[in-house]
């Protein structure tokens, strides 16, 4: 791991050696680290000029909200998950106030290009910028693996709440595909806590407290994502906001029932009764979302590719 550095000759006498260990995992690789962050920025270039190709751009500016409140409540809820890992990685690696635009990356990483594109670039970013006694494949390992079993969590008790409330029927799913999506989420969370010895890196006390940050997380955004919807829909009471905001949390999660988006649609229309712009309302923030992830993607693959520097 480590090899002590060379030593200048000293003609005045005996002196007592003096050993620098180097660290031999971070020595080498770095052209190799150049090329991935290139490919990384040309990509990220693509996948907005490919999206918003995509985009009805015009029809956005006539929905955008003026409130300064909606969008400092959107800019919370999206950058939600990013705060979330800055602040079990403070707490495990004691990373930089930096450290969160790299987790910014990371989540801009992972929804427009590739899923977990985005731990492989908060990997070696930790690798470069943060001090470590070991390598952080681990941590970055056991975080993501977490957020998906708290997620699947949250997922069956709500499901235990809403199927006997509102049955089957109101819920549209079917019910030899939910229970098919139950056992999915059930084998996951349960083999992976079963084999937890050799799935997970970190010691018990980390583990839970990335649980309980996750869990916070979820709530957070669930509860932002209902305001938000309110501040464009103010008719519809805040209460049936987080009712819906839950049920959609519920709904995108379930791993085997296609076409969600419209699935929750149709649960809108039962709950509220009529249909209250509810298509235009999704259209709208799925597409300031998509714009946002396109505008800051853009910015820092440009400023990547003209600051090759900064960025190695």
């Amino acid at each position: 791991m480590f090899e002590p550095a060379p030593q200048p000759v000293v003609a005045d006498g005996p002196h007592p050696p003096v050993i620098e260990f180097i660290p031999q995992d971070r020595a080498a690789g770095g052209g190799r680290r150049a090329v991935f962050s290139i490919l990384l920025s040309l990509a990220v270039i693509l996948a907005v000029i490919f999206e918003t190709g995509s985009m009805e751009l015009r029809r956005l500016p006539a929905m955008i909200p003026t409130s300064p409140l909606f969008w400092a409540i959107f800019a919370a809820a999206y950058l939600a998950a990013p705060a979330g890992d800055w602040v079990i990685f403070r707490r495990l690696w004691n990373i930089p106030a930096s450290g969160m635009l790299a987790l910014v990356r990371k989540k801009i990483y992972n929804e427009l290009l590739l899923g977990y594109l985005g731990e492989a670039y908060f990997y070696t970013w930790a690798r470069r910028r943060v001090a470590l006694d070991a390598a952080p494949f681990g941590a970055v390992k056991d975080v993501a693996i977490l957020s998906a079993i708290t997620g699947n969590a949250v997922t069956l008790v709500l499901l235990v709440v809403a199927v006997p409330f509102l049955g089957f029927d109101k819920l549209g799913i079917d019910g030899r595909v939910l229970t098919a999506s139950l056992a999915v989420l059930l084998a996951i969370s349960l083999g992976a806590m079963v084999l937890r010895r050799r799935v997970f890196s970190l010691p018990p006390q980390d583990l839970w407290m990335i649980g309980r940050v996750h869990l916070a997380r979820i709530v957070v955004s669930t509860v932002l994502l209902a305001l938000l919807w309110h501040l464009v829909l103010p008719e519809v009471a805040l209460s049936w906001w987080l009712y819906l905001s839950t049920l959609r949390l519920l709904v995108s999660r379930l791993p085997l029932v296609p076409n969600k988006d419209l699935l929750f649609a149709g649960i809108t229309v039962v709950v509220l009764g009529e249909e209250r712009d509810i298509g235009a309302l999704m259209a709208l923030m799925a597409g300031l979302i998509l714009a946002t992830h396109l505008v800051l993607g853009a910015a820092i693959a440009l400023n990547d590719l003209a600051n090759p520097e900064r960025r190695a």
